[in-house]
């Protein structure tokens, strides 16, 4: 049985990926999101599990007790998790899914590029560490 109920799996090398997960950190009071860099070896096998090739991350896959959610439906349940202030991106979901994937896809095509890249996963701070699998 897994020690998770709700797991965001990410590019660990992704400074836009990085900020994503602080972000999640520091609004997820309740402590229900664990993460997985996908270049780990549990994050490559759930990775390539939902159909994509760890060698070249295009998305990051929130997978839940609900199911997987990948591309901007994964954005928007964080932020619907997150509630409070978040609470208003819900409505982006009037805004045809197709659409917002052709976005976060030119997003994540080019993440590196705007965003940059480290040579390896950053270490979480010691009060957040077992929050992080793999």
């Amino acid at each position: 049985m897994a020690d998770w109920t709700h797991l965001l799996l990410f590019d660990g090398v992704c400074n836009l990926c990085d900020q994503t997960v602080q972000w999640v950190l520091t609004h997820d009071r309740r402590g229900l999101v664990k993460f997985c860099s996908i270049q780990s070896e549990l994050g490559s096998q759930l990775y390539r599990q939902h159909g994509f090739d760890p060698t070249k991350p295009q998305t990051m896959l929130l997978l839940t007790p609900e199911g997987c959610w990948v591309k901007s439906e994964a954005v928007l349940e964080l932020a619907r998790w997150m509630g409070g202030s978040f609470a208003w991106l819900r409505v982006l979901r009037v805004i045809p899914r197709s659409l917002r994937d052709v976005a976060y896809g030119w997003v994540a095509a080019n993440r590196y590029r705007f965003f940059g890249r480290k040579e390896q996963c950053l270490m979480p701070r010691p009060e957040w560490r077992e929050r992080f699998l793999g």
